[in-house]
């Protein structure tokens, strides 16, 4: 099994942007749980991170191409805006779980609406860096 994380826009400022909200652990903190976690439940795990938008779309057919069986998204702002990431996840048919570190519903009113929530399987909010691994393990409950 091969799982791809893909993170959006200022995930790799973790530990820098606003740790009140996203808390104090970095971006290469999370890679080393994910890490930990795939190697626990025996699946392959790849990570990509781009602040743009253009670039996570590539990603995201790049992940059909290379038979990528499950995709994580944090598409973090672009969740609110981007309908290009919507048709990519819809497009490429890979189960994927949109992922956030905070609780998007308690938050500004404009990150009320996801544009990517529609084309994936489930979502995990509010749970910090575990929430990726709860991600993970929806994804593989769907697969094996």
């Amino acid at each position: 099994m091969k799982i791809l994380v893909i993170n959006g826009p200022n995930i790799n400022m973790l530990g820098i942007r606003e740790p009140e909200i996203y808390g104090k652990a970095t971006y290469g903190d999370l890679l080393v749980l994910l890490e930990a976690a795939a190697g626990q439940r025996n699946v392959e795990v790849d990570f990509f991170q781009s602040n743009h938008e253009g670039t996570l779309v590539d990603e995201i057919q790049r992940a059909y191409f290379d038979g990528y069986d499950g995709i994580i998204i944090n598409p973090a702002a672009y969740t609110h805006t981007s309908i290009a990431l919507f048709d990519a996840v819809k497009s490429v048919g890979i189960p994927t779980v949109e992922v956030h570190i905070s609780d998007v519903t308690t938050r500004e009113e404009f990150r009320q609406v996801s544009y990517v929530r529609e084309a994936c399987i489930g979502t995990v909010m509010g749970k910090g860096f575990d929430g990726y691994v709860e991600a993970m393990d929806l994804l593989l409950g769907g697969m094996r």
